[in-house]
Order: structure tokens, then sequence, then C-alpha cells
């Protein structure tokens, strides 16, 4: 592997000058030195603990490209936004950008002038960036978050499975994988996929002598006074409380500000401005506290967080870590309490259970995808609705036929955009003349107006004036580069192409089905591991530590165990041999609606309040009956719902 850097670079120097740190921290160093020496590197460390550094200045002492994939668009933004304030050609793709904006990137990567590039997984399914890419050396590829590679992990995402094979065909002469939360089974997965050498795995620890772990559950009538109560008896500071329900972001929320504390929710339902405001407000302030889902704190970079409440429970242990791991940045001691009980397991439970596709749906999205012409198009949401399947879980069983080599992905597109004239359409034309007024006033004229926007379908518009697509798009981008318009884009279809057709189309269909259920599983179990950790006696840190391959050789003396804190069982309820509801109304609920209500699990789900595309599109989660048995587990209704049918019969 080629090594263009300096035999000795002088990274103390680029530390102090480019990034103001005088001395590097823990494992820092030692990774910088594995990339620079030409090895490829996976580095495990705390949350807050300056992951991004170790790519960053890496970075400035190599001499192509370094591309850092990260799903965190506001990480994304801000680590940008740092690194032009210091001098350093760097640039970010995501969905925010506007065409003039992309251009310009486009223009300076093919120039060779961008250091580094941040970009979200999704966008190497866009054959033409790939082009772009192939054109490029890249020097480092970083894969922030790369425990979303595994199956096995946490927090899998169907796009990372395809980094590993990506690396090799753009020729990427080393790559970083960065994780906070690693289990060893994961960190061997990481190292496999990315052929990562044992001496090249650096793990810095989990252990956290400054934050002092408690579990002290409360059931959920008193649990709100038992909140309020702690944070109005202790010093006040900057606090999260971490729900696990959009609606308890509010009403906890609501309820610690009548009893006059500075509280406010956050969650992926609010609007994107109103986010901001929140996460602003929160980062500004020395004792705001938000009370939000697991959307909130990824990429925040706030060092004096000194408390972090689990209202309900954590989802996982990686989860958990992740999340205690944004208290006390600054060193200083900070607390970390899990007021949640057993029963807040049966909710986290039924996610799962709401994500698994049926069977049926999963054969019939093999069959329709195997029946596809040598080269086709899709949308996900499309599919989505007609196969009664999450989209997340269509996007993962497209990513699986495409690791079998079944499919393979083109280009993504737009079917429809949408513009709005900054000024009177006929003098947008009137600035050109022959065809290109004509071509013009025809796709004006074409397009549907609403109040202040128009939208054109971009086939049709091609069709009508005997165009192809990319004149179409490319004449609305020109105008808003001109500042003519602007543009927004929807109806986006990813291209595949049928690469090998399988030999054996049901073994393929078994197979998936089986690492679907399989997935389902190991989900459920990590809801176990939570709760044994947090309800079995004896030292919390040494057991979570435990779980992440690292031993201590005493209890920690920092953890509510050691502290000698008792606390009683909290076992789950269990459901009673009934339904609280006439049964007769779901039978006919069923028969009104059987695209949504036909199988046993599309009807324990709307009983059990998990939402799908069909349930969505029928307005079932309005009815009285979504949800009344959110508290019970699903397995306890799919079996309710199961002697329903055989009584019926």
């Amino acid at each position: 592997m080629a090594q263009d850097h300096a035999a000795t670079p002088d990274l103390l120097r680029t530390l102090r000058d480019v990034f103001g740190f005088t001395r590097f921290r823990q494992g820092q160093e030692e990774v910088i030195r594995t990339l620079l020496g030409g090895k490829s590197a996976l580095a495990v460390f705390p949350t807050g603990s300056g992951k991004s550094l170790c790519y960053q200045l890496t970075a400035l002492h190599l001499p192509g490209l370094t591309l850092v994939v990260s799903p965190l668009i506001a990480l994304m933004k801000d680590q940008v936004d740092v690194l032009r304030r210091g001098k350093v050609e760097a640039a970010r793709l995501d969905s925010t950008l506007g065409a003039v904006e992309l251009r310009q990137i486009d223009a300076d990567l093919s120039a060779g002038k961008l250091r580094l590039l941040y970009v979200a997984p999704e966008r190497f399914s866009n054959e033409g960036f790939l082009q772009k890419l192939q054109r490029c050396r890249i020097s480092l590829l970083v894969v922030d978050e790369a425990h979303c590679i595994s199956e096995w992990g946490h927090n899998f995402r169907p796009d990372y499975l395809k980094l590993a094979g990506l690396s090799g065909k753009l020729g990427v002469e080393r790559v970083l994988a960065l994780t906070a939360t690693a289990t060893p089974a994961v960190a061997k997965d990481i190292c496999r996929e990315f052929s990562i050498s044992p001496e090249g795995y650096i793990h810095t620890g989990f252990h956290r002598p400054n934050l002092f772990l408690r579990a002290q559950p409360h059931p959920e009538p008193k649990r709100l006074e038992a909140l309020a109560e702690r944070l109005q008896s202790q010093p006040r500071g900057s606090t999260i409380v971490y729900v696990t329900l959009q609606r308890t972001a509010e009403e906890v929320a609501a309820g610690l500000g009548q009893q006059g504390l500075p509280a406010r929710a956050y969650h992926a339902g609010l609007a994107t401005e109103e986010r901001e405001t929140v996460q602003n407000w929160f980062m500004d302030t020395a004792n705001g506290i938000v009370v939000a889902t697991i959307a909130f704190g990824m990429g925040i970079d706030k060092a004096d967080v000194r408390y972090v409440y689990h209202y309900n429970l954590p989802k996982t242990l990686e989860n958990y870590s992740q999340e205690i791991g944004r208290a006390g940045r600054d060193g200083k001691p900070a607390t970390c309490e899990v007021l949640g009980t057993a029963d807040d397991a049966v909710v986290l439970e039924n996610f799962t259970y709401g994500d698994t596709p049926e069977p049926a749906s999963v054969s019939a999205l093999v069959e329709m995808i195997l029946a596809q012409p040598a080269e086709f198009d899709v949308s996900v949401h499309e599919l989505s609705r007609k196969h009664d399947v999450r989209p997340l879980v269509v996007s993962t069983l497209l990513t699986y036929l495409e690791l079998v080599g079944v499919i393979e992905a083109t280009s993504p597109f737009y079917t429809e955009y949408h513009f709005e004239p900054l000024r009177p359409t006929a003098e947008i034309v009137g600035r050109f003349q022959g065809e290109r007024a004509v071509f013009l006033q025809t796709l004006f004229a074409g397009a549907r107006k609403a109040r202040k926007w128009f939208a054109v379908d971009i086939p049709a518009a091609a069709a009508d004036l005997g165009s192809s697509r990319q004149r179409v798009v490319r004449a609305l981008n020109f105008l808003e580069q001109e500042g003519e318009l602007k543009l927004k884009v929807t109806g986006l279809r990813q291209g595949y192409r049928i690469k090998q057709s399988p030999n054996q189309p049901d073994h393929l269909k078994a197979k998936l089905i089986e690492r679907f259920e399989a997935l389902e599983a190991q989900s459920v179990a990590r809801v176990g591991q939570v709760l044994e950790l947090l309800f079995t006696p004896g030292c919390l840190v040494r057991r979570l530590l435990r779980h992440f391959g690292e031993e201590l050789n005493q209890d920690c003396g920092h953890c509510g165990p050691c502290a000698g804190e008792q606390f009683g069982p909290a076992l789950r309820r269990r459901s009673g041999a009934f339904l609280p509801f006439e049964t007769t109304e779901l039978a006919a609920l069923s028969r009104k609606h059987p695209g949504a209500l036909a199988t046993l699990r599309q009807k324990a789900r709307f009983l059990c309040g998990l939402s799908s595309p069909r349930l969505t599109d029928a307005k079932l989660s309005r009815h009285h009956l979504f949800g009344s048995l959110a508290e019970v587990p699903f397995t306890d209704v799919l079996g309710q719902v199961r002697q329903l049918q055989k009584q019926d019969c």
C-alpha cells in the first residue's frame, strides 16, 4: 500500500495549529499512526472521546480524499462548518443541499480540491456518484457508527452492508471504522468485513469512573413524581431524560414544566425547525432539561451534562451505554439513573415484532423482483404499502438480494419535480429563443399548478416534449441555478438490474424469512439483557463492561449497588386470558378492512398499537381499538387472536 505521507509527520503541530489542542486523548495517536502507516483500523472509543479527530487530522497528512460515511446529517454539518473555519477544504453531500451547492461540490471533487467529503450511506446507491468516486484517489474511507454494518448489532442499517464490497471496487487505500458501542462479536464482524488485522483494533475501554449509575424502578403512576422530586432536590445542571414514545416525551416535559422546571420535549415527530430550536436552547443553557426519544443526542457535543435519566428502559445495552455516555464528558461527576420498570420491556419487545414481515409478504416481494425485466426501478414506499411491510424492512430485503448477487443497484431518480417561479413564467421563457423557448413554454404549460408550486411529472413531460428525462431535469436545475425558480423533488425510485436469477427461488425465500426471524429473536433477547443488567443484584458497571468484553478486577465503587442501594424486583405484568373489548367489533373491523387486518399478525399489531403501511392508509391508527393492548406482550396478543379465529371457525 502506498505511503505518500512524510516519514515522521508533525502530528502535534497539526493538532495545535488546526484543532487547537496541545495533546492527544487516549487512543487517538495510536489510531492516527496506524492509518498513516498504511493500515486499516477499528477504533472503539466511548461516546465523546474524540473519535472524529482521528480521521480529520489523518486526512491532512494524506495525499488524496478522505471519504467519511455517517448517517447523521446534523453531525456532518457541524463538523464541516468547524473544518472550514479552520481553513480545511471539506464538504458534505446530503438531502438538504440545493442544486448550486451540489454542482460546486462536484466541481471541487473533480478538481481534487476536497480533503474531506462527508456522505450518508444511502449515497452509495447512486451509480453516478460511484462513477465520480472511481475517478478520485480515496486515501481513507471512514465508516462512522460502524456497528451498523453488523446484522447482529443493535442498530443494523442495510446500506452499511454494502460498504465493505464498495471499498474494494473504489480502490480505497485504508479504512477507519468508528463506533462507541461494539460487543466483541460485532467488533469481529467489522474487522472481518473491512480486513482489519488484530493489531488494528484499538479499544480504549468503556469504564467512566466519573459516572454514578443506578437503577431505581418506579411504577408508571408514580414515575413522573419521582423524577420531578429528584430534579428539584439536587443541584441544577444540564439534564437529558430519555423516553420510549413521542407522546411520553410531550407528557413528561409538560408535567415537569408544571412543577416549574425548564423542560422541553424533543422527538422525530417535531418539525425540523422546532427540533433545532430545542437543541440550540439545550446547548446554550446551563440547566435545561430535554425530554427526548433516542432521536436526541447523536452528534451532540455538550461537555457539562450532569444528569441522564431513563424514564423508560433503554432499548438495548448498547443504547444505554451510548446514552449515559453523553453525561460528564468534562470529566466531572455525573449521575445516570434508570426509573423504568420491567413493564417497559413489553413496549420495546412489541416494536420488534412490529418490524418482522409476514412470510407471505417476503415471498411476494421476492417473486415481484424476480419477475422484473433486466433493468427496472422500484419505489421503496410503494412496495411498503403494497405488501404491508415497513420501508426499512423493504430496504433490508433489497440489500440482502444485492448481497447474494441476485440484483445490483444502479441510479436513484425522482419522478416528480416541484418548482416555484420567482418571476412570471412568461418572463423566464422570454430570456430564451427558438427551440429552447418552445421547450420551456411547453414544459411550463404541462405543469400542474397549485397555490405557489408547479408539479412536473418528469416521465410524462419528457414524453410530451419528445425529449429525454435528463434534458428536462437539466433545464429545471439550470433555471434554479440562474435564480429563476426554486426546486424540490419527490417520488424517489431506485434503479436496479437483474444480475443473476436464483436456481432455487423457494430456497432463497426460505433463507430470507429465516434471516428476519433470527433478527427478531436477537432483538427480543437484547431487551432481556437490559432487564438482567438492571434488575440483578451486584455491581452495575462491572456487568455492563463485561457485555462489551471488558473485565474489572473488582466492583466499581461508583454505582447504586456498590453504594448499598436496594430495590425490589420489577416483574412485568402478563395479560389475562381475555380481550378487554367486544370481540365481534374486531371481527367486523377485519371484514371492513381485509387488506389491513387479514392475518393474525396484522390483527395483533393493530391491537398492540404497532402501525403498518396498510393500517396507516386505512386510518385505523385513529380507531379506539388501536393500541388497546399496547402493554400486553405481542406473543400473548397473537395467541389470543389465534384462539378467537379458532372459535369463529
